[in-house]
Parts: C-alpha cells; structure tokens; sequence
C-alpha cells in the first residue's frame, strides 16, 4: 500500500468541533466532517458533516464557533444517533486532519470502535517541509500558500474553526506540501506518511494529551 502515489490512497480528511480540553474526560464533540480525496482533491460530493447534540448547554469559548454554543446544538443528532454513519466513513481509510492527534484522541474516547487505518498530520508535515514558518495553525497556513479562498469556493459560506471548513482546508494543505515536496515526482504514499504520520497507538497519557490540546487550542484561536 505504501508503495503506491498518494494519490492513489485511500483518504479522508477529518476534523472535529469539541467542547475543549477543560472538560477532560466529558469533552464532547459538537461537530463531525469527513471528506474523502478522489486524486488528491476534496470530492465534495461524497463529503459529509453534521453537528452532534452533546446533550448539555455549551458555553462560549474562545475557540469554539458560536454556532456551537449555547442551545444551538438542541435539535441536532446525538453521537449515538451518528456513530454507524460515523463508522462507514471513517473505517479502514486513512485520515488526515491538521493536528489530527488531537482529533483523533477525542474521537477514540467517544467511539473506540472506529478503525482507521492510519493518521496524517498536515501540521507535521508543515513543519518538517517549512521549519522557519511564523504561523502553524490552519488558517495562517491556508493563506500562507494562497489556498483560503480555494476553501471558500469548495465550503461557501462556511468559516474557520466549523468541521466542513476545517475538513476540506486540511485536504487541500495536503496535495499543496505533498507537491512542494516533490513537484518533478509524484510522492509516494509511504513517503508522506514517514514525515507525517502518526500510529494509531501512540496515545499521550490522559494529562498530556488534556494540555496538548489547551495549547493547540490556544494556538489555533487565531484561525
């Protein structure tokens, strides 16, 4: 599988909307996307999103978008009511997110069933191709390399730090490092995941990984 271009791969971009770190192990997610990659580009039309009922008022928070908040998530599906549909999209394909450990952390500890079959990190990588960039969140990067307003065009409407945004920002991330790492040859799949990729084993305990996302949280606020 690895030695094929990662083109060829069998890819969905991820991202999550949670509740935010504070809560620990109540953190609850708001808000799912999955985009698959048809030759390396975002295939909106299979793409797939929806906000999660978490059962609870969410209260305001600098990194969560306030169509998260309060009681706007009263008449959405609960994660239960999701989890099958959640399953099928994400099984045996590899995602990749930006920051995606952290994704996935929340996404284990709500769905432990879930089996992908592995991690892309587009902020791994950004760092290992572009170690003296300013800006390593999403939207610094997306605008960085002249993607924003490709996003724009693929989610109208949408905005920074909702699922489908952020989805389809980190898909596109993607196929632009993966071309600046090899533009004369197409990168290989094992390639992109020696720089990028994380095993689906490797968990933080529960503090670390709590801190980890107050600090990529408090990063990512100015998205």
């Amino acid at each position: 599988m690895h030695d094929q271009p990662w083109t060829a791969a069998d890819i969905v971009a991820l991202d999550l909307e949670g509740s935010g770190a504070q809560d620990r192990q109540d953190e609850a997610i708001l808000e799912i996307a999955a985009v698959p990659l048809a030759h390396g580009r975002p295939d909106m039309g299979a793409a797939w999103d929806s906000v999660i009922n978490p059962g609870r008022r969410i209260h305001p928070r600098p990194w969560i978008s306030p169509g998260l908040t309060g009681d706007a998530l009263t008449g959405a599906p609960t994660l239960d009511e999701v989890r099958d549909i959640i399953a099928e999209k994400l099984n045996g394909h590899i995602l990749v997110g930006h920051n995606i450990g952290v994704d996935w952390r929340l996404l284990h500890r709500r769905l432990p069933d879930v089996r992908p079959a592995g991690l892309l990190d587009t902020a791994r990588l950004a760092r290992r191709l572009r170690p003296g960039a300013q800006r390593w969140n999403l939207s610094g990067l997306l605008d960085e390399y002249g993607l924003y307003g490709e996003v724009e065009t693929h989610v109208p409407g949408g905005r920074p730090h909702r699922a489908l945004w952020d989805a389809v920002g980190a898909a596109l991330l993607l196929a632009d490092l993966a071309h600046r790492r090899s533009a004369k040859t197409p990168t290989m799949l094992g390639a992109l995941i020696a720089v990028a990729g994380i095993p689906l084993t490797d968990q933080p305990a529960s503090g670390d990984a709590d801190q980890l996302t107050l600090d990529l949280h408090s990063d990512n606020e100015g998205r």
